[in-house]
């Protein structure tokens, strides 16, 4: 928890025997900070740290041939147990696997953190990484795509299309975020976070840093536009948009019309040309040099120029503010519903919790231990391998050139023997 807003909250925290010498009004702040770290909610968390996941999470029999998910860690990791998720393990197949949450809630008043950890170990070219984030009284036995949800959010790549998905269901209707957010694709673990505030705000964080922060109602189409276009105002006839005109002094010069081609008149006809089987010569077309193209007359500024005209606005009488537009009422499960061309992504340390501070130290005792190990790891394998790499290629590179010796020096033979003979 971030206690800078209470001066004396974190020596409270530390030193009981402290609070106790000081003043009512320090005694306050200390009660406040204490409350804040006690009143932080945890809605559901899952680690996968071992079997037992798969009794909590609800394989969905909406169809026979879903992806199977297990349990691991990758190939780079610090502490296993700690480290592994749920990964794909089947190529080309949908995933569609949830979890209800201990009780269903809502967050009206209060933040809304949904937070994860994605790792596209298998260098992902086409597939998706999010969760849904639905009601407690979804069926998790017919979980699919078309199952009802408050929000999807995680990133998404198929090619060249790299993004953070962020979908909020307002009236039924599912509504995509308006800005673009850039998903990691590399082969390491990332955490997604998203934090809906109750004033209506929102931010998108990737391994802790802030990629996309704004207002719900700027950056969905959640609402009718506050203003439209005046339906009863209409451009006067003689408004002029046209900023320049033609001079209508200027007159066209009477040698201005060459042809564009001329015959050639260097061409002449073959002698071997007969006009009887070859028809009529004619000598071939070239671009004529004193063409100058189509005459226009001089551009000049028309004095009866207004702008261009904007057409007025008015109040829409359809637009209703809505303080609520992060307000769900039901909150109670989540879920993977996913389709991978290719499998490997790892999922973990899921998080959902009205704590923007709980869900930092959660990924404190996560995700920023197994980031560094990681990376450290990965490069020191990839180091190695391309080693490998490098000494296979010269390895090759000097067979080729062992047997082009042996290659010459048998036919030197071959020639030599010729000699003799």
């Amino acid at each position: 928890m971030n206690l800078s807003i209470y001066p004396l909250g974190l020596n409270c925290l530390q030193s009981s025997t402290w609070c106790r010498f000081i003043g009512n009004e320090m005694k306050s702040l200390c009660l406040l900070a204490i409350v804040a770290v006690v009143s932080a909610e945890v809605y559901f968390k899952e680690e996968f740290n071992d079997a037992s996941w798969e009794k909590r999470w609800v394989q969905s029999k909406h169809k026979d041939d879903f992806g199977a998910f297990k349990l691991s860690a990758g190939k780079f990791f610090d502490v296993e147990s700690r480290d592994q998720g749920i990964q794909t393990s089947q190529d080309a197949k949908f995933y569609s696997r949830a979890a209800k949450f201990d009780k269903e809630f809502s967050n009206k008043g209060k933040t809304l953190v949904i937070q994860y950890t994605v790792k596209h170990e298998q260098g992902i070219d086409c597939g998706g990484g999010y969760v849904k984030v639905m009601r407690g009284d979804a069926d998790l036995a017919d979980f699919h795509g078309e199952t009802p949800y408050n929000v999807m959010f995680g990133p998404d790549i198929c090619g060249p299309t790299r993004r953070v998905h962020v979908i909020l269901n307002y009236k039924g209707e599912n509504k995509l975020i308006k800005k673009e957010i850039t998903c990691k694709s590399d082969e390491l673990t990332h955490l997604y976070t998203l934090i809906l505030n109750a004033d209506n705000t929102y931010e998108v964080k990737i391994d802790g840093e802030s990629a996309q922060t704004g207002s719900l109602e700027e950056d969905w189409d959640l609402l009718p536009a506050k203003k439209i276009k005046d339906p009863d105002a209409k451009k006067p006839e003689d408004w002029d948009e046209r900023e320049y005109i033609d001079d209508a002094e200027d007159v066209k010069p009477e040698d201005w019309e060459k042809p564009e081609h001329i015959p050639d008149p260097d061409a002449k006809k073959p002698e071997d040309w007969d006009d009887e089987m070859d028809g009529e010569w004619e000598p071939p077309m070239i671009d004529n040099p004193e063409y100058k193209g189509e005459w226009k007359p001089k551009q000049i500024k028309n004095p009866a120029y207004k702008g261009k005209w904007i057409h007025p606005e008015i109040e829409n009488p359809e637009y209703t503010p809505d303080d609520e537009l992060y307000l769900y009422e039901n909150w109670g499960a989540i879920g993977f519903d996913l389709w991978q061309v290719k499998s490997g992504t790892i999922f973990d340390n899921v998080l959902i919790t009205d704590s923007v501070e709980e869900a930092e130290a959660h990924a404190a005792e996560t995700f920023d231990k197994l980031k560094t190990v990681e990376k450290e790891k990965k490069e020191k394998a990839d180091e190695e391998a391309r080693k490998v790499e490098e000494e296979a290629r010269k390895k090759a590179e000097e067979e080729k050139e062992a047997k082009k010796d042996d290659d010459e020096e048998e036919e030197k033979e071959e020639e030599e023997g010729h000699d003799e003979l």
